[in-house]
């Protein structure tokens, strides 16, 4: 009886993983609608060509060597001849899901931060540079920070992130912090796109050509969220578990909503209208705040801390624009700057197992280490094969020059389209 009953819970608990897995997977076309939304219609093939590309590099990159980076055991071993153990790499007791859907579920991970520096450079970068790049963050930088974090070593040896205090549930910092950390580096290497800043230090609006697609863009990552968060309970086959799912579910939505609400309102008081894009990156802003901690907070809490992130992403991207840097979605706000906000609310509600020193510290820690080795990869591709594509090729659409195509050549022309 005892033995059926773990099997149940086993095929429940491995099926909610990969299902929360496949949600997890379908943000990568949530941030490929809101890329292709925010970018200007000469630019939309390569920003979606860039986007399930990466996703393809990012899960055979962790496949290879990012998951035994990340989690430990014998290198190459279970990539070759297939999980058979009884627990997922690095785990002391044998796991109640199946180790290949903890992989799963990992690798999207992985993916959805390499997607966040992909609006961030968008329009200008050289598309086989951005892809030599994933292979290094997919493969060894991010697989490394996430061995310090869920992976539990010591960083460098020197000290345990989780023993100082540190806490960071679905990944606001290990994640979103992350991937936006990688990007700063990126952009600031590659600089901001031609016409955005006048010579007198004004900024020209450049906007998308597709909002439409930005806000289904926008709905998808909402829906997709439900897996990243709620999948990191681990669990949902016991009385305990599903209540935990339940209360992450509520908290993600909640929080959502409240940045939503947030950037809206403060868009409004600022330019005097209600601005579309700052609502759809201030619901993502609310989403990335909660992801650090999802499980503790009361609906309430969830709905002002959402809105926390709504308000911050406003001034956020407002800022960038005024340091010169160029980022056509708003990703270093959205998961960056909001991302370090998730990390630093979490002792708020989640004190027994975080402090606010920890929670620096570990912060500290993945934006070194992250926009330290980004720059040094970023500036070996510079060097050797260069990053930015031409003016001439920026002025006509990256489209072309990148993919041979156009994305809508049956209303815009070939030569200059979308401007």
């Amino acid at each position: 009886m005892e033995n059926s009953i773990f099997e149940l819970q086993y095929a429940l608990d491995t099926f909610y993983f990969l299902v929360c897995g496949a949600l997890v997977m379908w943000m990568a076309a949530g941030f490929s609608m809101l890329e292709a939304g925010l970018v200007r219609s000469k630019n939309t093939t390569e920003i979606l060509l860039k986007n399930i590309s990466l996703y393809a590099v990012a899960c055979t990159m962790y496949m290879i060597c990012g998951y035994s980076i990340m989690y430990g055991g014998d290198e190459f071993t279970w990539f070759l001849n297939g999980i058979v153990a009884d627990g997922v790499a690095g785990a002391e007791e044998p796991a109640t899901y199946a180790p290949s859907a903890d992989f799963f579920f990992q690798v999207v991970f992985v993916a959805t931060a390499m997607s966040i520096v992909s609006g961030a450079v968008a329009e200008r970068m050289k598309l086989w540079a951005f892809l030599a790049f994933a292979v290094v963050l997919t493969g060894f930088i991010y697989p490394m920070e996430g061995s310090w974090t869920w992976g539990g070593q010591p960083v460098f040896g020197m000290y345990t992130l989780g023993d100082l205090g540190f806490s960071d549930f679905a990944g606001s910092g290990i994640v979103h912090m992350a991937g936006a950390s990688a990007a700063l580096a990126g952009v600031l290497l590659l600089g901001a796109r031609k016409g955005k800043y006048e010579a007198d230090g004004s900024v020209r609006p450049i906007p998308g050509a597709n909002l439409p697609m930005a806000t289904l863009g926008t709905f998808i990552l909402w829906m997709g969220w439900f897996g990243f968060n709620g999948g990191s309970v681990l669990a949902t086959a016991s009385v305990e578990s599903a209540n935990a799912v339940a209360i992450v579910f509520m908290n993600t939505n909640a929080a959502a909503a409240g940045g939503l609400i947030a950037a809206m309102i403060v868009a409004r008081v600022m330019f005097g209208k209600a601005d579309l894009t700052m609502a759809l990156n201030g619901s993502l802003a609310g989403l990335v705040a909660i992801t650090a901690e999802p499980s503790t907070p009361t609906a309430l809490q969830a709905t002002l801390f959402g809105a926390l992130g709504g308000v911050l992403v406003v001034f956020a991207i407002i800022s960038l624009d005024k340091l010169k840097i160029d980022d056509p979605v708003g990703a270093i706000s959205v998961h960056g700057v909001v991302g370090f906000l998730g990390l630093m609310l979490v002792p708020i509600t989640n004190a027994d197992n975080s402090s606010f020193s920890g929670q620096l510290i570990g912060a500290a820690t993945i934006f070194g280490w992250v926009f330290i080795t980004s720059l040094i990869v970023w500036g070996i591709l510079k060097a050797v094969m260069g990053i930015r594509v031409s003016e001439q090729d920026e002025y006509e659409g990256v489209d072309m020059s990148e993919c041979g195509m156009e994305a809508y050549p049956e209303f815009v022309g070939a030569s200059g389209s979308g401007r």
